[in-house]
């Protein structure tokens, strides 16, 4: 069954959102305070049809200096398409900034543990 999101607007979705890209990588999610000073740090704002998938990616920062982690981040929001369909909205843009350790776990902003 498809999951569906029942936000009212992208600030909402990119709950569910955050949510739904932990649930499709738990052994990648960096447990804990992230360190004072991470790998890469990216804005990546997602561009969702109305049935959760993927329309366009567009980097609103982009860390630079770590393509690898471009590549990575872009690939893994990919594989989980189809994110939450978004009934109320129809279709979605959401923004979130991905905390990329060194170790290649991550944490989202919207669902972040902190930094020590």
């Amino acid at each position: 069954m498809m999951p569906v999101s029942n936000a009212s607007d992208p600030r909402d979705y990119r709950r569910d959102a955050a949510s739904h890209l932990y649930s499709q990588n738990t052994h990648r999610i960096f447990q804990g305070k992230m360190p004072p000073l991470l790998y890469a740090i990216g804005v990546l704002q997602v561009e969702l049809d109305g049935q959760g998938q993927v329309i366009n990616l567009d980097w609103m920062r982009a860390p630079k200096q770590a393509p690898e982690v471009i590549a990575e981040i872009e690939r893994t929001v990919r594989q989980a398409a189809p994110f939450p369909k978004p009934v109320r909205l129809g279709k979605v843009t959401y923004t979130d900034t991905w905390l990329w350790h060194s170790s290649g776990r991550f944490q989202l902003d919207t669902l972040t543990e902190g930094q020590l």
